[in-house]
C-alpha cells in the first residue's frame, strides 16, 4: 500500500516537496498579499501574516462564530435561550395504548404469556382436554 509522503505543513512545488513553513516563507508570502492589495512591502499587515500562514500550513480560515462559541465555557455552548430553564413537555396518548398505556403488541404478547402460563399449569395438574 502506498502511502501519501506529503504531510500537514509540508509544501509541495510541482510535486517536488520544498519543506516546512519557515518565518521567512510566511514573510514573503505576507509581502505578496500587501503587493496584491495595493499596498507596499513596509504596508504589510498583521492580518496578511496571518492569511500567509493560514495559507501555507494548509489551515482553513476561523470562522469568527466559531472561535466565538469555542472561547466560552463548556457548560454555556449550547444554550438557544441564555436563562431559558425550559419544561417538560406532556407525553402525547396514543390512540393505539390502552388506559395502561400498553399498546397492541405489548398486550397481545402479555396474553400469549398468560396463556401459556394457564396451559403449563394445566399440563402439571394432569388436565390435558382443553
Amino acid at each position: 500500500m502506498n502511502t501519501n509522503p506529503l504531510k500537514n505543513g509540508v509544501l509541495t512545488e510541482n510535486s517536488a516537496g520544498i519543506g516546512t513553513v519557515t518565518r521567512k516563507m510566511v514573510r514573503e508570502r505576507a509581502i505578496e498579499l500587501a503587493r496584491i492589495n495595493g499596498r507596499s512591502a513596509q504596508e504589510m499587515s498583521k492580518a496578511d501574516r496571518m492569511q500567509a500562514k493560514l495559507e501555507l500550513t494548509g489551515q482553513s480560515y476561523p470562522n469568527p462564530k466559531e472561535a466565538i462559541l469555542e472561547s466560552a465555557p463548556e457548560s454555556q455552548r449550547w444554550d438557544p435561550v441564555h436563562g431559558s430553564t425550559g419544561h417538560k413537555v406532556p407525553v402525547a396518548s396514543n390512540e393505539d395504548e390502552d388506559d395502561e398505556g400498553r399498546s397492541d403488541n405489548e398486550r397481545l404478547v402479555d396474553e400469549g404469556i398468560a396463556g401459556a402460563e394457564h396451559d403449563q399449569r394445566r399440563q402439571a395438574a394432569g388436565n390435558l382436554p382443553k
